[in-house]
């Protein structure tokens, strides 16, 4: 296997307090004690709000040097897409320091179902990647109308990663696939909870879901083809409604485990 890094998308939840963290510690110390646990994090705080420099200076700080931050694009890149010239600035210098930490892997670019593929949203994308050409950019799709040879040959020729993901099997949505561009794979999980996936009102119940083994399991061959074919392979858990994430996490941690201890036998 290649370096995996497994962990959640977030961190900071309210409804985590008790069901991961403990009664009594701070929300200071959130990051600390999720670091313990995990060798990664994507952040998802950038999505709502450019931060200060300064604050994602602070936050490498917290975790020991291994330890590895995604960072999810803001929102008026790929939900509104419309943006001025000093906001892309602003959002660059803002996840700067994470880079000269030594701690950035790739900008993740979530666009919404409604983004669907056609010319112009393909030259859209080629105006990110410029945008960001210092970055690891990483795209992820929600319409499988995206998956075409077409797309695919785009994002090797501009080495941009692509998102390969666990969501409910509806119609339109993007299937589990092992896609690797370059040397970094990714993969969200964001759980299979089709009833609520729709939900607009409540947004949290699309990700209220626990997987469970057997679904866990069905990745494995997954992870192992793409573990050959990437240098690094980041795996993030969005169904994060009560820390279901954290115990899906784990699960795949230990299920990576017991086939690693067996296929060394």
């Amino acid at each position: 296997m290649n370096d995996i890094f497994i962990g959640t998308s977030g961190y900071h939840y309210k409804d985590w307090q008790a069901n991961f963290y403990p009664d009594n510690i701070s929300k200071e110390d959130y990051l600390s004690f999720y670091s313990n646990s995990f060798n990664t994090v994507e952040i998802n705080f950038t999505y709502y709000c450019i931060p200060r420099p300064d604050t994602l200076r602070a936050i490498a700080e917290k975790p020991n040097d291994k330890f590895v931050f995604s960072v999810k694009a803001n929102k008026i890149f790929t939900h509104e897409r419309s943006y001025k010239k000093e906001e892309i600035d602003k959002y660059r210098s803002a996840i700067k320091p994470l880079k000269d930490k030594g701690k950035l892997g790739p900008v993740l670019f979530q666009f919404p179902y409604s983004f669907k593929f056609n010319y112009k949203n393909l030259d859209y994308l080629k105006i990110m990647n410029e945008e960001f050409f210092e970055y690891e950019v990483c795209i992820e799709f929600r319409n499988r109308y995206w998956l075409n040879s077409r797309v695919l040959d785009f994002l090797e020729n501009s080495n941009i990663i692509f998102c390969n993901v666990d969501q409910p099997r509806l119609k339109g949505l993007i299937p589990p696939t092992d896609y690797v561009i370059g040397n970094t794979a990714y993969i969200r999980f964001h759980g299979r909870n089709s009833k609520n996936w729709w939900n607009n009102e409540e947004a949290y119940q699309r990700y209220d879901y626990m997987y469970n083994k057997d679904e866990l399991k069905e990745w494995i061959p997954k992870i192992r083809s793409i573990g050959k074919k990437a240098e690094k392979t980041y795996i993030y858990f969005n169904n994060h409604y009560k820390a279901q994430a954290v115990r899906s996490a784990k699960l795949l941690e230990s299920i990576l485990g017991n086939y690693n201890n067996t296929s060394q036998k």
